[in-house]
């Protein structure tokens, strides 16, 4: 059967999409793993190889927030605004309000944080819509100064950017129609599943397909292409992020246990350690004086969690 399209509560409008910068992510792009730079001062945060998602931490603050002279965030000041990589089809997350335009989200609340403690203001933020595949070579490159849509913090990633603490943690799971009978992956042996190319999620769906239930992964480049082909019965299920999908259509459902835990991390460029400490001290000082969780309970849900333990290294 042929469902009507997907609530319009996750489209972004073409006119809003053109006035950002658009960086489409590409296989070559995603294919590149340089070692990373090593910066004057900077002290690379440890990995754990037999713990690859959970590396030891980010830099520690050096203090309360400042700008300092000869530092990215004095370089920031000066251009008069803070270049900040989202994807707009995150509802709650990064999306764009079809009523007032106003990009918004649980995400886009640390965005303003970090160019109010730059600039005094939190609204001075050139926004750059990026696809999953384009997030870390963008922070690399210099195109954006920070990527904040869902980045998990791996060690592999950290050989090629530096992260944040960790702000949220979140769950790999499964979502399906309300009228599936599916209620977990092993049921979904020979379908075809969506997953965000570029995504380290999707990269679990990949091993998936060689392994028991053996799934027939299907890539796209956001998450509204994946939920369109759930909606037209083109693929099966789509697999995520939970804080993703559980604000999606609601004629969906999210089934079965967790796939993963997926600890995110704002992504930020290793060649700048001043930089990594001083959003490490915006971050400290949202969560001390509960920007954290009104914004959790404004995006995400009521009641608020505690949010992720500060965990630091160098």
């Amino acid at each position: 059967m042929i469902r009507p399209p997907i609530s319009p509560r996750l489209a972004v409008s073409a006119a809003a999409l053109l006035a950002l910068v658009l960086i489409p992510g590409s296989a070559q792009a995603a294919a590149r793993t340089p070692a990373r730079p090593a910066a004057a001062g900077a002290a690379v945060p440890a990995c754990n190889p037999d713990d690859p998602l959970h590396p030891t931490g980010s830099l520690r603050p050096a203090g309360p927030p400042a700008v300092t002279p000869g530092s990215l965030m004095a370089r920031i000041r000066a251009r008069g605004y803070l270049i900040a990589g989202v994807d707009l089809t995150l509802f709650h997350l990064s999306h764009q309000n079809p009523l007032d335009g106003q990009i918004e989200g649980f995400n886009i609340d640390m965005l303003h944080a970090i160019s109010a403690a730059i600039f005094g203001s939190p609204d001075r933020i050139r926004f750059v819509s990026l696809q999953d595949a384009a997030r870390l070579p963008a922070v690399e490159s210099g195109a954006v100064d920070v990527v904040a849509q869902p980045t998990t913090v791996t060690c592999a990633r950290l050989r090629l950017v530096d992260f944040s603490t960790v702000y949220i943690t979140t769950h790999q799971r499964v979502l399906v129609l309300d009228d599936s009978r599916v209620t977990n992956i092993g049921q979904l042996g020979g379908q075809r599943v969506c997953g965000v190319i570029g995504a380290g999620s999707f990269a679990e769906l990949q091993a998936l397909a060689k392994a028991p239930p053996h799934i027939v992964p299907v890539g796209m480049p956001y998450w509204t292409d994946c939920l369109v082909a759930l909606q037209q019965g083109t693929v099966a299920a789509v697999s995520g992020d939970d804080a993703i999908l559980a604000a999606q259509d609601s004629d969906t459902r999210m089934v079965g246990p967790t796939i993963v835990a997926k600890p995110q991390g704002l992504a930020l460029p290793a060649s700048h350690p001043e930089f990594v400490r001083f959003v490490n001290a915006v971050l400290a000082q949202w969560r001390a004086d509960g920007g954290w969780a009104a914004s959790y309970a404004r995006w995400i849900g009521r009641p608020a969690p505690a949010p992720p333990a500060l965990r630091y290294a160098g």
